[in-house]
């Protein structure tokens, strides 16, 4: 049973009210779209996160439960419930019913945790319709009741027990959030990446949402119950190294030891740096970093630390090692940075984010401790492993070979192209308006379609630019051979926006990037070779929400004088109830220009798709296993996933 001594009502401290909550839910959880509704269960997940991250928990369990409600317990200490002398009630009820009420200001509470603002509990009971937390602790069972954030009853003791923990279920508030549904893989990717993080630390996920009687009140843990419903489970020995090596496995290592340092920082043992790296033979990079466990998305001061002092030690054992000549120029960041996985990870007593989210570490003193730990460590390992050390440099030098040609390659487009006043690609038919926010550029497949579309466009906003065939896979191309195919330069010229480190989106020439292929497999094919492009290289178009793929009908269907243009066999089936005119669209080039215009270019009529990237590691996993050179796991991906494929016949 876990120690609770030192954890009671003294240790909470409250800083202010929750009524703004609900009001603006987006300050607190940045969206109330999918990545909002998941923050819920990271912010619940994180407090019992930084129990396990104390050395008072072992175990986690999360569950998705009927009416999508969710469930997470721990084995920790339990929140408090006696009397909080500032608030006058239990601590559990300040904790989950006041704003910046937490065990993590002050006190004996934690001495390092991921959820420092302490508004996890009453966040997610202020955005939810139910919400019920249950603790066990000193031999008994406490619990209490919300909804939206208020309490429906008191603190009391509902039993005894022989566990320590606490469960808190809650149900996000349909008013709240216009999708309440929870993805199981989402949440399991999420929580796989912090059993990482913790060592010794077992975590659990159940997907319980089809056992419509199910009881969540009843057990400590629902793995308990004979249940035949999906689950995992995740504990992981080695660490980042374990890490580094789940994010390496569809990529070839060009070294053969993974580098691992952890190192308490200036003398402090609660602040410490954590670093775990290895190159692949690829061309980009990922760089997983973490503040307090907290998955920093936008990086920050720790990153910071880290690039400099990995471009520092490669430069200095280059030099000192004569593994480039007197004239080479120094390895720059990007240089350094090409096909390197690396996870970094700090604990800070301390620790500022940048917003609510967390997105973004701030604390100032994460870049020193970084830099001064994964430095020196570094450098001691280049020196201890030459064989490593001299395939790293190799890596690094033919990368700022490819650089210096990918400038070169790319002046040359761009000298020729519409940035110097020059004409725009001859294939390229433009619009009139010469307003980004109005105009729209269509990539079409093949001149047939492009002849149509050009007929059938609004010339006042709508460009038009044919692609012949398909496109360079450039999952694997570096800038200079992207930059010489033709179908390539002509999109870098036409979207305005440069490519590369001189890419600038505000001059993006089209606010609508919209991609047109047939809806048959080679239109597919040509779809992700465009997509993979965008991700790529033109990856803040695609955050800036300005791509979108065209959606043209499967079927015309007459039936008397009346026209249905169908965008799916199963509208088809609805529709063509008898002998109806059916003709089936194998690509956009059948179709004339009216048609065209009607079902795929009139902007009050046509059916377009955003594309959006909900999460960029997996879809960055994705498109290394799907265009890659690995091909037995994209053979394995393509068994896995067969049967939810439409296949047209």
């Amino acid at each position: 049973m876990a120690k609770t001594s030192n954890y009671s009502a003294e240790s909470i401290t409250v800083l202010e009210g929750l009524e703004p909550v609900r009001k603006r839910p987006g300050m607190y959880i940045g969206t109330t779209g999918p990545d909002g509704l998941h923050h819920l269960v990271w912010e619940i997940f994180d407090n019992s996160r930084d129990e396990a991250m104390g050395g008072f928990a072992s175990d986690i369990e999360v569950a998705l439960l009927p009416g999508n409600r969710v469930r997470v317990g721990d084995n920790g200490r339990g929140i408090p419930v006696d009397i909080h002398k500032q608030t006058k009630v239990s601590a559990l009820e300040t904790i989950m019913t006041t704003l910046h009420a937490g065990g993590k200001f002050g006190g004996e509470g934690y001495k390092v945790s991921g959820g420092l603002h302490g508004v996890g509990g009453s966040v997610v009971n202020a955005l939810s319709v139910y919400c019920r937390a249950e603790v066990h602790r000193d031999g008994g069972v406490y619990a209490q009741e919300y909804s939206k954030g208020k309490k429906k009853g008191a603190v009391k003791k509902i039993g005894s027990s022989k566990e320590n923990g606490t469960i808190i279920t809650f149900q996000p508030d349909p008013e709240i959030f216009p999708d309440t549904n929870f993805s199981f893989d989402k949440i399991s990717s999420h929580l796989r990446q912090q059993a990482y993080l913790v060592k010794g630390l077992r975590i659990t996920v159940i997907d319980a949402r089809q056992e419509e009687k199910l009881d969540g009140e009843k057990v400590f843990w629902l793995r308990d119950l004979e249940l035949d419903v999906p689950r995992t489970s995740f504990y992981f020995e080695g660490g980042l190294v374990s890490l580094v090596r789940f994010e390496n496995e569809h990529a070839k290592p060009i070294h053969r030891n993974i580098f691992y340092v952890e190192k308490k920082a200036n003398g402090n043992e609660y602040e410490t740096v954590e670093v775990s790296l290895q190159y692949v033979d690829d061309i980009s990079s990922r760089i997983l970093p973490f503040a307090n466990n907290i998955y920093t998305s936008e990086g920050g001061t720790h990153i910071t630390g880290f690039k400099t002092a990995l471009t520092r030690s490669l430069n200095t054992y280059a030099r000192k090692n004569n593994l480039v000549s007197e004239k080479e120029d120094n390895f720059t960041g990007d240089d350094v940075l090409e096909g390197l996985t690396a996870v970094v990870s700090v604990k800070l007593q301390e620790i500022q984010f940048e917003g609510q989210t967390k997105s973004k570490l701030g604390s100032v003193e994460a870049q020193s401790m970084v830099t001064t730990v994964f430095g020196d460590a570094f450098s001691v390992f280049l020196e201890e492993n030459p064989d490593d050390a001299r395939s790293i440099i190799q890596k690094v030098v033919l990368a700022l070979k490819a650089r210096k040609a990918a400038k070169a390659a790319k002046d040359s487009v761009l000298r020729k192209g519409a940035l110097e006043g020059m004409t725009l690609p001859g294939k390229l038919a433009d619009c009139q308006s010469r307003s980004a926010e109005e105009s729209e550029l269509f990539i079409v497949e093949g001149d047939s379609a492009g002849g149509t579309a050009k007929m059938g466009r609004d010339r006042r906003i709508q460009a038009i630019l044919p692609l012949r065939g398909k496109i360079l896979n450039i999952e694997r191309a570096r800038l200079d051979r992207m930059l010489a195919s033709e179908q390539i330069k002509n999109l870098v010229v036409a979207l305005g926006t440069a490519i590369g480190d001189t890419f600038d989106i505000t001059k993006l020439r089209y606010h609508k990037i919209i991609i047109a292929t047939d809806a048959d497999v080679d239109g597919a094919h040509i779809r992700t070779l465009l997509l993979t492009l965008l991700y790529r290289f033109f990856r803040p178009l695609i955050d800036a929400g300005h791509v979108y793929i065209a959606q043209p009908p499967l079927y015309k269907i007459k039936k008397g004088k009346e026209v249905f243009y169908v965008y799916s066999d199963e509208e088809k089936r609805q529709i063509a109830t008898d002998n109806s005119d059916i003709q089936r669209y194998k690509g956009l080039g059948e179709m004339n220009s009216d048609e065209l215009w009607e079902t795929t270019m009139d902007p009050k009529a046509r059916i377009l798709k955003q594309v959006n990237i909900e999460d960029a590691r997996e879809a960055d996993r994705i498109f290394d296993v799907l265009m890659g050179s690995d091909v037995p796991s994209r053979k394995s991906f393509i068994q896995s996933n067969a049967k939810k494929a439409t296949i047209d016949i």
